[in-house]
């Protein structure tokens, strides 16, 4: 393990929630999230998706982020079609049972749909296929599935399409420091953009969206123009590292629970992680 400080400034302090205290009845428990990067590099070197949390959400407002959000107890359904590595297999590769493994997969593909757009899916008959969903219909199903008229097994029932478990990798596990309000059990995932989908960041949880290249974001972030969270930094990282969207599918990286806590250094006040 490594440990790493990220200093903060006032602005990612308030964000943060740096200055937040445990309440009498210890922390809040975390919920259970996804998050995804979804990569290309067919206009050059590797670019990632990102998007810019409108400045009025509770938690992380005005960072810059990868698609993603808590978990929905539908996802957990087991009727969700499902292709690629098995549920038991996804629960050992993320360390955890396997009710929870079946609904973080089920949430990075769910949540990458409602905020993107693209859809990490296959037809039912043809599951190296795409999905071809009529635009208004993709529009409508977004809008449902974020007022959870509806569940994401629903959708592919329904579309007779089956979630593709196989186009996403692993790639880290962060909890929310025990300080903050409002706490997250992570995990990280990379997936390619399949062909012919493109993301439209069409979310009212973004107030911007758009493809960048990490070492750009990490330089932008140094050089004050913009917020991101440790663990973001640290994928960005890693992703600058490698060109194409193959390499950084095929990365070693080493993965284990990662929860920062609130230090003050000599250089200001910073969040402190162990990192594997």
């Amino acid at each position: 393990m490594a440990q790493r400080d990220f200093l903060l400034g006032a602005r990612a302090q308030q964000v943060l929630g740096l200055d937040v205290e445990p309440s009498g009845d210890g922390p809040v428990r975390a919920k259970l999230a996804s998050t995804v990067m979804l990569l290309r590099d067919d206009e050059g070197p590797l670019e990632v998706f990102m998007l810019r949390r409108a400045g009025s959400m509770a938690f992380a407002a005005s960072m810059h982020v990868f698609p993603g959000g808590g978990v929905d107890q539908r996802d957990a359904e087991d009727e969700l079609p499902w292709a690629g590595p098995s549920v038991a297999e996804w629960a050992e590769e993320l360390s955890t049972d396997e009710a929870s493994a079946r609904m973080l997969v089920a949430a990075a593909v769910r949540e990458i749909f409602e905020e993107t757009g693209v859809l990490l899916a296959s037809p039912v008959d043809d599951e190296g296929g795409v999905p071809h969903l009529d635009p208004a219909l993709a529009a409508e199903l977004r809008a449902r599935l974020v007022r959870r008229e509806i569940g994401f097994g629903d959708v592919l029932l329904d579309q007779h399409l089956v979630l593709r478990s196989d186009l996403l990798r692993y790639r880290a596990h962060w909890i929310t420091p025990e300080v903050e309000p409002r706490r997250y059990d992570t995990r990280f995932f990379v997936a390619a953009v399949p062909e012919g989908q493109d993301p439209d960041g069409d979310t009212s949880e973004a107030d911007l969206s758009e493809w960048v290249r990490p070492s750009g974001v990490l330089d932008a972030f140094a050089d004050g123009d913009l917020l991101l969270m440790p663990p973001t930094i640290v994928c960005l990282e890693q992703l600058a590292e490698v060109s194409t969207v193959r390499a950084a599918l095929d990365q070693d990286v080493d993965v284990a629970p990662v929860m920062p806590h609130p230090v003050l250094t000599e250089a200001g006040p910073a969040m402190r992680a162990d990192l594997p």
